[in-house]
């Protein structure tokens, strides 16, 4: 299927908050309780709808393992999104945050759109991170934010569709160079690039972009 754009992604955080969940959920609309934990890199893709748009995500899985951590900082380069995720029943996942987020700036495009994810939403009885914690992180680093859950895909979809109308959104302000593809942009095959600036039209809820919705 051709598409407008390819966005290249990249899912972060520690081990064990999801991840691999996360973008199973996505792509293949389904939970695995028992996954193995990711060694180096996995991979994923799929197509969405952006203003009208055909936008090809193509999303890379990294490793939460400090041991890993070099191999996770090239995949940094040539990003335009990334998820950065931690469990909400799991305080040390929260407070590492702001280390993966070190890593992820100094090795990044600054234009690169980062969505801050607290996963798991579906453990509220054993939530050990408020939602407001994650709420104030993500104001005072710039970051989108929502809480999901890959188990029951609440806001899954809402935040790789989100990330990549914020992507869009920069690319109509002219803050991307899509034409170098360092940026994590890729053009479709045969596609003309509008001098115009479009509006922004959303996919499945008509608000702001930061929104997030109740979760679970």
């Amino acid at each position: 299927m051709t598409y407008a754009y390819l966005f290249k992604y990249i899912i972060i955080g520690d081990t064990g908050v999801g991840k691999s969940c996360l973008l199973l959920q996505f792509t293949d609309k389904r939970f695995q309780p028992v996954h193995d934990l990711t060694i180096g890199v996995e991979f994923g893709a799929r197509m969405v709808n952006i203003d009208g748009k055909q936008i090809k995500l193509q999303i890379w899985d990294t490793a939460g393992q400090e041991s890993f951590r070099s191999i996770t900082r090239s995949y940094y380069r040539g990003a335009a999104g990334a998820l950065l995720v931690y469990d909400i029943t799991r305080r040390e996942t929260f407070n590492h945050l702001t280390s993966w987020l070190e890593d992820a700036r100094q090795h990044s495009s600054s234009n690169m759109v980062i969505m801050l994810i607290g996963n798991k939403c579906d453990l509220e009885s054993r939530r050990d991170v408020k939602k407001e914690e994650g709420e104030a992180f993500a104001r005072e680093h710039g970051l989108i934010f929502m809480e999901t859950s890959a188990k029951t895909a609440c806001n899954v979809e809402e935040a790789f569709i989100n990330t990549a109308k914020e992507i869009y959104r920069k690319i109509q302000q002219g803050l991307f160079d899509v034409h170098n593809e360092a940026n994590g942009i890729k053009i479709g095959p045969q596609q003309c690039i509008s001098t115009s600036v479009a509006p922004i039209a959303s996919q499945r809820n008509s608000g702001d972009i930061e929104s997030n919705s109740g979760c679970c």
